[in-house]
């Protein structure tokens, strides 16, 4: 067996060391060794996007990626998401909408409407399906979850408004 890798990282905020196996994903990581269990493992293969997490701001699914891989790399996973005990408008907007039934495509159809409303604060139906495409969602169908994007693009672009931000 490889020796343990050291991986010093940024993940939701915070300073993390841990040790590694050279072989593991950040999947595995995530959830085995900081605990971090809302990202989930769905098809292993990067095919389901249930593992979707940002990677220094870019999404990417974390069963392809290796743990040892984020050295020095920030992370955001759905647990980053909700600050100071406030839900993200993205979750809420989820909640309200209805765009949830079991659950476990959540955190990846989270963290992909995060990218895309990061890079498009006002997506329209078109740009929504063709970021979410990496996401499958075997219980909803997506107008629910659709409808919910749009309307946390809604009121994030509102807030930045009423603190006087200018979306980008």
């Amino acid at each position: 067996m490889a020796d343990k890798v050291r991986v010093k990282a940024r993940v939701n905020g915070e300073e993390v060391d841990f040790l590694c196996d050279p072989r593991q994903s950040l999947l595995d990581c995530l959830r085995d060794i900081l605990n971090l269990t809302g990202t989930k493992e769905g098809c292993n293969d990067g095919n389901c996007g249930s593992c979707s997490v940002l990677l220094n701001g870019r999404l990417v699914n974390s069963c392809l990626v290796l743990g040892a891989e984020i050295d020095g790399q920030e992370v955001m996973t759905v647990e980053g998401l909700a600050q100071n005990g406030n839900l993200h408008e993205l979750q809420q907007a989820f909640l309200d909408n209805t765009a949830i039934q079991c659950g476990y495509c959540t955190p990846g159809m989270l963290m992909a409407s995060k990218a895309l409303l990061d890079r498009h604060p006002d997506p329209t139906e078109e740009q929504i399906r063709f970021w979410l495409a990496g996401n499958l969602c075997r219980c909803t169908g997506y107008d629910k979850i659709i409808r919910a994007v749009k309307e946390a693009a809604l009121r994030l672009r509102n807030r930045e408004q009423t603190e006087g931000r200018v979306p980008q």
